[in-house]
């Protein structure tokens, strides 16, 4: 199986900048045909909700909707934190963008020992 990259991010609207890079970079592995998950906690994991990233263009950067879109339409995935999406009332029963899903701990755990977590800034 190949290696899982996982690009972590933790902002959303209160950082655009930073909630836009983990999405190009994770975009841009999916295009290299590369397995690719962006990994949302803290605030990142409201990205995951219909509407937010559509709100979040950083001048000079794509907006981070278009990125989202071409990672799960290239068989990428965004996670949303369960733990962090139950603190902001997010739930399952609700409908989240296209390519995410709230995923526990331990999965997140369990494709950190597959893969690779990249760190950007």
């Amino acid at each position: 199986m190949a290696e899982t990259l996982l690009f972590p991010c933790s902002h959303a609207e209160d950082a655009p900048e930073r909630a836009t890079v983990p999405f190009i970079a994770a975009a841009t592995a999916v295009a290299a045909g590369q397995r690719a998950v962006v990994v949302c906690t803290i605030d990142a994991v409201t990205l995951g909700v219909p509407g937010t990233a559509e709100r979040i263009e950083e001048e000079g950067m794509p907006p981070l909707a278009d990125l989202a879109r071409q990672i799960a339409d290239g068989g990428g995935e965004i996670w949303l934190c369960s733990a962090c999406a139950t603190k902001r009332g997010i739930t399952g029963d609700q409908e989240l963008i296209a390519g995410a899903s709230i995923v526990g701990a331990a999965r997140i755990v369990e494709a950190l020992t597959e893969g690779r977590a990249i760190t950007l800034g």
